[in-house]
């Protein structure tokens, strides 16, 4: 036994190699959970007892060598590796880049192309009271146009609740500034929408309202033509008579998508026609509520949902993809 371990120990001080596949090898053989130096000491019972001594003598012996061995190869192949291979020339390696979620690009896109006509941007609180949200918006209490939008209430209190529209922002800043003022609201707002698999109770909204004398519909058309020219490189528009609390008379606009593809077919129904957005002349009421004399100026007001817009610019099947961040998708805007 003495002799098979001092055949180790010479073969180990012969070994030298600069492969980093065999001097791992070198030290699963000895150093391993069923290496040489564990058998070894497995072994150790059946030694005489007069030997026993030097028997665990070499041992230790062997088992220093062979972990001084394995770190001393394996620390010349990482000093031969830095000094022959590196180069300081190379370029780094690529940082992969985010991207802004597709949301985010389309209000920003919204957002510049109504500051080029001179509105500005106003943003509010995400948590309203009823006063901004419905009743100065022309929909006091028990107004049934309040059964359209199912709201989120704050739990103990009815008068505070998660905004349903972003119009709440323009009731805050016809109270603060007066006329004349052109102005773009963008945010999240909340509804608890359950009627289909595609709903979603939060989405992006982006509302605008212009106030000042002799405002007409003419001008709120002249605007959304210009808006559906510069968004979607298309001017061919319909008007159909709508109703909403907050404006008299109301519309929905469609914009003509056209019928050249399968999924022009799809997402128009078979019509060729899509609705874009809601607008209408502000309602005298809400001029009022926000100590606006309706007698001398007159608004128009308009407002759109981004995921649709996101939706038919990037033709996207399902509004569920915006919410579940999956960075496959997200990729895909870089």
């Amino acid at each position: 036994m003495i002799e098979k371990l001092e055949g180790y120990i010479s073969d180990l001080n012969k070994f030298d190699s600069h492969d980093l596949n065999e001097i791992e090898s070198l030290k699963i053989k000895f150093l391993g959970r069923k290496g040489l130096i564990n058998e070894l000491f497995s072994d150790f019972k059946n030694v005489p007892a007069e030997q026993k001594k030097e028997f665990g003598q070499k041992i230790n012996e062997l088992k220093i060598l062979a972990q001084n061995k394995y770190d001393v190869l394996k620390s010349n192949i990482k000093k031969s590796s830095n000094t022959i291979s590196e180069d300081f020339t190379k370029p780094g390696f690529p940082v992969s880049s985010g991207s802004l979620h597709p949301i985010t690009l389309i209000k920003n896109r919204i957002i510049d192309i109504f500051s080029k006509v001179g509105f500005e941007l106003s943003e509010g609180p995400e948590i309203e009271d009823d006063w901004h949200n419905f009743t100065a918006l022309n929909l006091p209490q028990h107004h049934p146009a309040r059964d359209m939008q199912d709201t989120f209430f704050i739990q103990q209190n009815p008068d505070i609740l998660l905004r349903t529209h972003t119009s709440s922002v323009q009731v805050r800043y016809l109270e603060d500034n007066p006329p004349p003022l052109k102005i773009i609201s963008p945010g999240r707002v909340y509804r608890n929408e359950a009627i289909s698999s595609r709903s979603h109770c939060i989405f992006h909204q982006i509302e605008g309202i212009y106030v000042d004398e002799n405002v007409s519909f003419a001008d709120l058309k002249q605007m959304i033509l210009y808006f559906t020219k510069s968004m979607f490189g298309k001017s061919k528009l319909r008007f159909r008579p709508s109703f909403f609390p907050f404006t008299e008379p109301s519309a929905e606009v469609d914009i003509y998508w056209g019928l050249e593809t399968e999924t022009d077919y799809r997402i128009t129904k078979g019509t060729g026609w899509l609705e874009i957005m809601g607008c209408g002349m502000v309602d005298p009421n809400v001029l009022e509520n926000c100590n606006i004399d309706s007698e001398k100026y007159t608004g128009y007001a308009f407002g759109l949902g981004l995921e649709r817009i996101a939706m038919l610019i990037y033709q996207i099947p399902d509004i569920r993809l915006f919410f579940e961040n999956d960075i496959r998708f997200l990729n895909q805007f870089k």
